[in-house]
């Protein structure tokens, strides 16, 4: 079995850099958001607690090929 790459170890520092970030940016809006409606906070916090995943799937793809994007070959 081969030993894991640098580029992984680091992609994996990366999400957990991306994590603690989001949540911390989601938190610094509570002030704000506590003043909402029940429901508007619900909905925000719903969004906000999936939209980090978005970023997620280029890094990952980094993390295990060393490319951002697709090859024209992976199509």
């Amino acid at each position: 079995m081969n030993q894991p790459s640098a580029r992984k170890l680091a992609g994996i520092a990366l999400i957990l850099a991306l994590i603690v970030l989001w949540a911390a940016f989601v938190a610094s809006f509570a002030p704000f958001v506590g003043k909402w409606a029940v429901l508007a906070q619900a909905a925000y916090y719903l969004f906000m607690g999936v939209a980090w995943i978005i970023p997620l799937k280029p890094l990952i793809r980094w993390s295990q090929t060393g490319r951002f994007r697709k090859s024209s070959e992976e199509v």
